[in-house]
C-alpha cells in the first residue's frame, strides 16, 4: 500500500509516525513523509526532521521525506490524489468531556477534502 503521512510536529503527529512507521516495517507499505507547516505545534522543523530520521531508524525502513510549503491541508490533499497514494494518514483527535472527538484544522480540512482513505491516529 502507497502511504503518506503528513506531520507537522505535535505530540499527536509524533505518535501517528511511530504508528505509522512501525506498521508500514510489519506490512511492506511503500511510506512517504510531508513534513509540513503547522503554527500549533512548538517543535521546529529540525526537531521534526531528526524525529522522523530517528523512528526510521528504529523501524529499518527507508521512506521518501518532503516539506511542503503553503496551506498544509491543502499541500497533503493536493499530493496524495496526484501522486497516486491509496492512504493518508494524520495524527489527531482528542476527545472532549462530552465524549466528542476534536480535531484541529488541519485535520478537518484533509478529512472534508480528501478523495482517498484518511486515517486519523489518535
Amino acid at each position: 500500500m502507497k502511504v503518506l503521512l503528513g506531520i507537522g510536529g505535535s505530540d499527536d503527529s509524533i505518535r501517528a509516525l511511530e504508528e505509522t512507521a512501525a506498521r508500514a516495517a510489519k506490512a511492506g507499505d511503500d511510506l512517504s513523509i510531508a513534513i509540513v507547516d503547522n503554527p500549533a505545534a512548538e517543535r521546529s522543523k529540525e526537531y521534526i526532521e531528526q524525529t522522523v530520521s530517528e523512528v526510521l531508524s528504529e523501524t529499518g525502513i527507508d521512506a521518501r521525506i518532503v516539506h511542503l510549503e503553503g496551506d498544509p491541508g491543502s499541500e497533503l490533499v493536493d499530493m496524495a490524489e496526484s501522486e497516486g497514494y491509496d492512504q493518508l494518514v494524520l495524527g489527531g483527535g482528542q476527545t472532549s468531556p462530552m465524549g466528542k472527538i476534536q480535531i484541529g484544522g488541519i485535520a478537518e480540512f484533509v478529512l472534508l477534502n480528501s478523495h482517498i482513505t484518511v486515517t486519523l491516529v489518535r
